[in-house]
């Protein structure tokens, strides 16, 4: 049943189900990419042992992948350009600029203005403030420093 040089990879994907592919140790994840996944190349991840197959010129050899082993396929959106739902969004065209700056972009501005409302409303007008009032300050205050810190800290 085993042809020689072939292994056979099991490709897992998010549902639990599983495809049998039969490869050589010298084929590449570019290779297996193209062909499994034809026309999707740019969409999939295989994920083996942890990691993210990113570069397509390792072999899978290299890699340590063996027989029987089991990578993991995730189909993410967007990159792919031949994919039939797509093309429907076109219409919307010049919607699809305006998220990016629309949702977050714009978003922490707005929260930073209001949290500094909130500072200057505590100190001018400090006997309207009661303790837990200013403790809850403080603590949006910090919980906002770190989200900020993180989302654009990468």
């Amino acid at each position: 049943d085993a042809c020689p040089g072939l292994i056979k990879i099991r490709l897992k994907f998010l549902n639990d189900t599983e495809e049998v592919a039969v490869a050589r140790p010298e084929d590449t994840v570019g290779i297996l990419k193209s062909k499994y996944f034809p026309g999707q190349e740019s969409q999939m991840k295989l994920i083996y042992r942890g990691q993210l197959l990113q570069d397509q010129a390792r072999t899978l050899r290299s890699l340590r992948i063996t027989d029987n082993c089991v990578i993991h396929c995730h189909r993410s959106r967007g990159t792919g350009a031949a994919t039939p739902a797509l093309p429907e969004p076109g219409p919307a065209g010049p919607a699809a600029p305006a998220l990016p700056l629309g949702g977050g972009t714009l978003m922490v501005p707005t929260v930073m203005v209001v949290l500094a409302l909130g500072w200057y409303f505590r100190i001018n007008y400090r006997q309207l403030f009661t303790a837990p009032a200013t403790v809850s300050l403080i603590g949006v205050t910090v919980l906002v420093t770190f989200l900020a810190f993180g989302v654009y800290g990468q």
